[in-house]
């Protein structure tokens, strides 16, 4: 796949090839679906309502289809990109438009895989207290993203690992420097106090990890 100067995803290429992509740039990649999905199911009751935001072609729907199928639940995918809208292929219902612009109904479980770091910082903040808004008792958040990597010697070690996962993934290191460089200004890694002192982390890898925000009456 061509790495576009200004990493999109409303490019047909970078839609039709996203799956191969993701995985060779992310090795962790079904790894953490998986781990997503499990936490989901967790929280997810009989007859309840997922929310799938940044769905791309499907892979936490998938991953939750088992569950979905077994409690009756119902899932709604989110994906603002009508190119990556046209590869979805996962169980529920889609819905192509912005994820901030959504008229959100109460749920019990919004999945954010990814999806932050490619959001303005404000509109970030707008979205995660929407969420909280609808968010049923029981019920929780779950954000998988990009975090800041911390300063000195250590925030190095963590970049060359991410580096170098890469690149016994397959991926060659002219199209790692390419996806860098087209991220400049797309690509914004979360921070997070942004998702308040409640979130629990439950997945860490390199440059990335996974928070779950639980409704305040299922906090201890």
């Amino acid at each position: 796949m061509k790495i576009p100067t200004e990493w999109t995803f409303k490019n047909k290429e970078v839609a039709e090839n996203f799956d191969k992509h993701v995985n060779e740039q992310l090795p962790w990649y079904s790894l953490a679906t998986q781990a997503v999905a499990h936490v989901c199911r967790h929280y997810l009751p009989k007859g309840g309502k997922v929310y799938d935001i940044g769905a791309s072609t499907g892979n936490i729907g998938r991953a939750l289809a088992p569950v979905l199928e077994e409690r009756n639940a119902w899932l709604i995918a989110i994906e603002e990109s009508e190119e990556m809208a046209t590869q979805y292929d996962g169980p529920g219902e889609l819905k192509n438009c912005k994820a901030e612009n959504y008229p959100f109904e109460e749920f019990d479980v919004a999945v954010c895989f990814l999806v932050l770091m490619f959001l303005q910082p404000g509109t970030r903040v707008k979205l995660i207290n929407l969420l909280r808004k609808k968010l049923r008792p029981g019920g929780a958040i779950i954000i998988f993203d990009k975090v800041e990597a911390p300063e000195g010697y250590f925030g190095t070690i963590l970049r060359r690992l991410t580096m170098s996962w890469k690149l016994q993934n397959g991926a060659t290191a002219e199209d790692i420097v390419r996806k860098e460089l087209s991220l400049s200004g797309i690509q914004r890694p979360i921070h997070d106090r942004i998702l308040g002192p409640t979130a629990k982390r439950f997945f860490t890898f390199g440059e990335f990890a996974g928070w779950v925000i639980e409704a305040e009456e299922c906090q201890n």
